[in-house]
């Protein structure tokens, strides 16, 4: 599938730039990339409308784009599951739903959670010409840190969203993401050493609770990598002209590394899964 925005949600995402400086918006994001860089945290990045505007253009794209991958390669390991619901926890503007819907359009109804008000508005807001089960999505103020009694649902996800939890409260968000759980979780992380590391915790956890490993990894046992390497994937995605002003970059492209996990409930059946190659191979 194209890593493109739906058209839907590109309209959307335009008519909010309508009338809006392009330079103090590209300022803005600028500072809302360096927090995040920086270890800040939503809560204290994104603030307001302007801040989702910001994330939006600067970040929407890429986000989305690694969903989609991670979403469709679940759903090739797993062709009969057919999710019905989605909770979305950690939600930011929604771009998550988006991209479940793409991969699994049967979804008739969707929960979004986030801690902060601003980004349920923008998902709100982003949702106005949406499919059905996103524009009348349930939207919910909640502490991914605090579980509390999230709705149930076939398909969970998690994007970018375990990077913000605090090392000893991860193990009881990942719990209550998997308590959740009907059919599929989905955990999807930056590409980095440490995203690599938080979504190996997790493995370890759900394979401990009674996970079933669909994606990345061909198998249950442990990571045969070790550090210096660490396993992540790479999506190449088109940069609009504001995009690029906003990323203040030239090239026409970016490439967004992320690591995910898809596990599942023992009735949801998977392929057979064939060996992967972990590391790009040397010329000699």
């Amino acid at each position: 599938m194209s890593p493109d925005l739906p058209p839907a949600l590109r309209l959307a995402a335009d008519r909010l730039l309508e009338g809006v400086a392009r330079k103090g918006l590209a300022e803005r994001a600028g500072r809302i990339s360096q927090a995040y860089r920086a270890g800040r945290t939503s809560a204290g990045v994104v603030a307001d409308a302007a801040d989702a505007t910001a994330y939006v253009l600067a970040r929407l794209p890429a986000t989305y784009a690694a969903d989609l991958r991670a979403f469709v390669e679940t759903a090739v390991i797993a062709p009969d599951f057919a999710p019905r619901s989605l909770l979305d926890a950690g939600a930011g503007p929604g771009g998550a739903g988006w991209a479940a819907l793409e991969a699994w359009p049967g979804i008739a109804e969707a929960t979004l959670l986030d801690s902060n008000r601003a980004f349920l508005e923008m998902a709100q807001t982003l949702a106005a010409e949406a499919p059905a089960a996103l524009r009348d999505a349930a939207r919910i103020r909640g502490d991914l840190t605090r579980p509390d009694a999230w709705p149930a649902a076939d398909l969970v996800v998690a994007s970018y969203a375990l990077a913000e939890i605090a090392p000893a409260n991860l193990a009881t968000t990942v719990a209550a993401l998997w308590a959740s759980t009907l059919g599929v979780l989905a955990l999807v992380e930056p590409g980095t050493p440490d995203g690599w590391g938080r979504i190996l915790a997790a493995r370890d956890q759900l394979i401990a609770a009674g996970a079933e490993v669909l994606a990345p990894c061909p198998h249950a046992a442990a990571c045969p990598l070790d550090a210096p390497d660490w396993c992540h994937f790479s999506r190449r995605l088109p940069r609009s002209r504001d995009h690029r002003l906003a990323k203040g970059a030239e090239v026409p492209f970016e490439d967004e590394k992320f690591i995910y996990l898809a596990v599942a409930r023992p009735g949801v059946a998977g392929a057979e899964r064939t060996p992967r190659v972990l590391a790009p191979p040397h010329r000699a």
